[in-house]
């Protein structure tokens, strides 16, 4: 009789190492296990390109010492799980070799039709274990919604605001964005 065994679940560390040595692919860390992430449609890279761009005008436009990552930085949520949002904020410094946000401030997920029950549902619990983290971010460019929660203090209660269009604030750092020029990328 052959004994079953589970797989094995990896730590951050090792699969931080293990992802660095892949020639092509994008992928996450889910309760010990690689994930590898789906390929996007066009909407949705143009979409996040569109929020990281707005982002990093309006933290530039706002005078604020905060970094404005793409896709591709991770975000380690515990020792077996590990994200990758489609935009970060961190008003922290960024070592330039770093593959993972210490202390982001701010992360945010565009919805794909893979991704969207995900997006807004286990990632939230996810996002906000995270002490830095006050706000969480979720473009729906199919219903052409954004869902800003928020966080005032680091274990505080979590806002939430749903806009078809008008202003959302991040405060801190202090900024805000344009809701109807983000949907209509």
């Amino acid at each position: 009789m052959t004994a079953l065994t589970k797989p094995k679940r990896i730590e951050v560390g090792a699969f931080l190492e293990w992802a660095a040595s892949q020639d092509a692919g994008r992928y996450e860390l889910v309760d010990g296990k690689v994930v590898a992430m789906s390929p996007e449609r066009s909407r949705h890279v143009d979409m996040k390109m569109h929020a990281w761009e707005m982002l990093r005008n309006a933290v530039r436009d706002a005078g604020l010492p905060c970094f404005v990552k793409g896709d591709g930085m991770s975000v380690t949520i515990d020792e077996h799980n590990s994200r990758q949002p489609d935009v970060s904020i961190q008003c922290s410094a960024v070592d330039p070799e770093a593959m993972v946000l210490d202390e982001p401030l701010l992360v945010v997920e565009v919805v794909s039709p893979s991704s969207g029950r995900s997006d807004t549902g286990t990632k939230v619990a996810e996002y906000f274990r995270i002490p830095s983290i006050r706000h969480y971010l979720i473009i729906d460019p199919y219903g052409k919604l954004v869902v800003r929660m928020s966080r005032k203090e680091e274990h505080g209660a979590i806002e939430t605001s749903i806009l078809a269009s008008g202003v959302a604030l991040f405060d801190p750092p202090g900024f805000s964005i344009d809701v109807d020029q983000l949907l209509n990328a």
